[in-house]
């Protein structure tokens, strides 16, 4: 295989970080080489304190550069966007309040945030959260779930989802098994939940069963260690987790997309030899590394492309895997719409505003 086919091979299973609101020559190097399928997008890559009209213009430039670069005409353009305290955006895009008091207008808010998506571009948002707040001093989840009980939280995700594809945006339901019970943030360490596969039947899997009964397209893994199912490795790199309940228990069909790659829970396991080999034997598909959490260097990711190479190479990875996952998201990514960067009126921001503070200011429901 020539040294940059693998290279290429891994781009495909790439959604990747840039640093700014314009391209680095290293941005311009793993664009050109890696030629990624898809990019995700943080506040960092959005000109904050101007106009709209300009910090859009600059937005719709570095995604014609990013194009330019990857040479994909299509792409997963894509969004860390769920509401509450993770929205990327400048003003005047709304700021819809968290998941947990949506309730009732999760289905609104769902089609409302997919219009102002598709109009920066955004063909892929990272949500729903499919999560459930069942652990008050969990770090990293508690309001961004719908709810306190699986129930709640399976008729919002399906309603937030349903809204997100009417406006025509792809939406992704994370994290897989389950990260409402954990008390430590998985950015900074690896949570542990000793939750046995019945428990996670009773509770955690709920919603996930919910989306895929609606075809979601991705669910997302999460980097946590359940020792009582898989005692090795966290959710993103376990066959009994991603394999056994995801794929043959639940019958899921559609993409399995790591959680970053950055993230300190796995960052560090992701460049040791065969990491990304097991990933993919798991049932991994697709891989994001933001460059957003603990380092914007490109180094990493050229380390588990060159794995990915190798493990290849040595037949530590089975090339079926691999070409079914391909197959998984060129399919999606065939059906998958491009969309224009345009300016929205000011009558659709006004609704769309005037939603969020209802949304505010209701009473939650569980």
């Amino acid at each position: 295989m020539p040294v940059g086919q693998h290279l290429q091979n891994f781009g495909h299973h790439l959604i990747l970080g840039v640093s700014g609101t314009t391209l680095s020559d290293d941005d311009k190097r793993v664009l050109s080489e890696l030629q990624p399928v898809g990019v995700i997008f943080f506040a960092k890559n959005f000109l904050d304190g101007t106009s709209y009209e300009i910090w859009l213009q600059t937005f719709r430039e570095l995604i014609d550069q990013i194009r330019q670069y990857a040479e994909r005409d299509s792409m997963f353009i894509t969004l860390d966007h769920e509401g509450g305290r993770v929205v990327r955006t400048p003003l005047p895009i709304t700021r819809f309040p968290h998941a947990f008091l949506l309730q009732s207008r999760s289905r609104q808010v769902g089609r409302a945030t997919g219009v102002e998506l598709k109009s920066l571009g955004i063909n892929l948002s990272w949500a729903p959260v499919a999560d459930i707040y069942s652990n008050p001093q969990n770090p990293v989840i508690g309001p961004r779930a719908f709810g306190i009980t699986p129930e709640t939280v399976a008729k919002c995700v399906r309603e937030y989802y349903f809204g997100l594809q009417e406006s025509g945006v792809l939406g992704c339901g994370k994290h897989f098994p389950g990260h409402g019970d954990t008390s430590k943030d998985s950015h900074i360490e690896l949570p542990i939940l000793n939750l046995t596969t019945e428990d996670l039947r009773n509770r955690e899997l709920i919603p996930f069963k919910a989306l895929i009964e609606e075809q979601v397209p991705l669910i997302m893994t999460a980097h946590i260690l359940f020792p009582k199912i898989d005692p090795d490795v966290p959710a993103t790199l376990s066959q009994p987790i991603l394999n056994t309940i995801l794929r043959q228990e639940l019958g899921y069909q559609g993409i399995v997309v790591s959680d970053d790659l950055d993230m300190k829970a796995v960052s560090d396991m992701f460049i040791q030899k065969g990491t990304v080999a097991r990933s993919f034997q798991a049932g991994c598909d697709l891989f994001i590394v933001s460059r957003n959490i603990n380092s914007s260097s490109i180094e990493r990711i050229y380390q588990i492309a060159e794995d990915f190479g190798d493990s290849l190479g040595k037949g530590n990875l089975d090339e079926s895997v691999v070409a079914a996952a391909r197959s998984r998201i060129e399919k999606l990514l065939a059906a998958t719409p491009q969309y224009l960067v345009h300016t929205l009126d000011k009558d659709t921001l006004r609704e769309h505003a005037e939603l969020a503070i209802a949304c505010s200011f209701q009473e939650v429901g569980f």
